[in-house]
């Protein structure tokens, strides 16, 4: 099935995954073999796009220990930088897009929380997370991504707290993406709320193979999936896109990340999740037809720019969330 869309793109069917996994902090020899283990694994089941999650190839919640040196030497130049290069070269091998999170470096010394998409006509296409809080030596990008694929479809990038701020994803719908991919590293944090997410016990992951019901029912519930479905399914609901969430999973440090790989069609349905409670890769196909009547899609034609002119306006902000908590996501 193929269906029309913005920007003179048709996008065509396609079959996507998702990946969960728990990282090792400063080893990207390590995050990368697994990468490239799901790679393989999607490439021999007809998988065009795979997703890995924020920060994977350098590890995430420890970066907020670190000095700003030690944090420059876990960075890399994109496209020169060697996982650059490396997924580049595993993208050609397996004829599918990867999609993964490192640290990246300019050459004026700013650090970035990045997102790198390789493609396997050699495009590299880059997100740096607009909302970087993870270290106050780390700067915020500025620019949206939504770029065209050798898969016949539009893409956007967004990166955790990115997706949290609606205005983020209606402007990458704007710049018509057919798919937003949404990697991260969430669950089991404080949120400080009675309502939002909270601690979980790290010694339950730990514990997961003698005991896995009991860390998955934290991870179902109210600190992982449950928050979830909240708000995500509106994204993709409301701006008419396919949504795909990869998150970590497992002990981050002092925190544990509750996976919940999913795929949503434009309507926020799931189509495809994993409760998994450790590594593992969700598989979905994308019916192009979907998007051109979807809800979403016909709410953004409906809609009246000329009145939204205070969201532009500087001062109607409230505090700045990182200004008033420490916690992520």
């Amino acid at each position: 099935m193929m269906i029309f869309t913005r920007r003179g793109i048709v996008m065509k069917d396609i079959r996507v995954a998702t990946v969960q996994f728990n990282h090792h902090a400063d080893d990207k020899k390590y995050n990368l073999s697994i990468i490239q283990s799901y790679a393989e694994k999607a490439a021999k089941q007809g998988v065009k796009i795979i997703v890995f999650p924020e920060m994977c190839v350098t590890g995430y919640w420890h970066v907020s220990k670190l000095k700003k040196p030690e944090i420059d030497d876990l960075s890399e130049f994109i496209p020169q930088g060697e996982t650059s290069q490396l997924l580049l070269k595993m993208s050609d091998k397996y004829q599918l897009s990867i999609g993964v999170g490192l640290i990246e470096k300019d050459t004026d010394g700013n650090l970035y929380n990045s997102y790198v998409m390789a493609m396997p006509d050699g495009q590299i296409a880059k997100h740096r997370k607009l909302h970087t809080f993870v270290s106050k030596h780390m700067t915020s990008g500025n620019e949206y991504t939504v770029f065209n694929t050798p898969h016949e479809c539009r893409v956007g990038i967004l990166i955790c707290w990115d997706n949290n701020l609606v205005e983020n994803a209606r402007i990458t719908a704007l710049l018509g993406a057919d798919i937003l991919v949404a990697p991260h590293q969430t669950g089991g944090t404080n949120s400080r709320s009675p309502n939002a997410m909270g601690l979980i016990d790290p010694q339950l992951w730990l514990n997961r193979k003698q005991d896995p019901e009991s860390i998955r029912s934290q991870m179902q519930g109210s600190k992982g999936r449950e928050w979830l479905m909240r708000w995500l399914p509106a994204r993709a609901h409301d701006n008419g896109m396919f949504l795909i969430f990869s998150n970590g999973v497992g002990v981050d440090m002092n925190e544990v990340r509750t996976g919940n790989a999913m795929v949503l069609n434009p309507y926020g349905e799931i189509i495809a999740e994993t409760d998994s409670v450790d590594n593992d890769m969700v598989i979905a196909d994308l019916k192009a037809e979907e998007l051109e009547m979807c809800t979403g899609k016909r709410w953004i034609r409906g809609r009246r720019p000329m009145l939204y002119r205070p969201l532009t306006i500087e001062g109607n902000e409230l505090t700045p969330y990182h200004a008033r908590f420490s916690e992520h996501k």
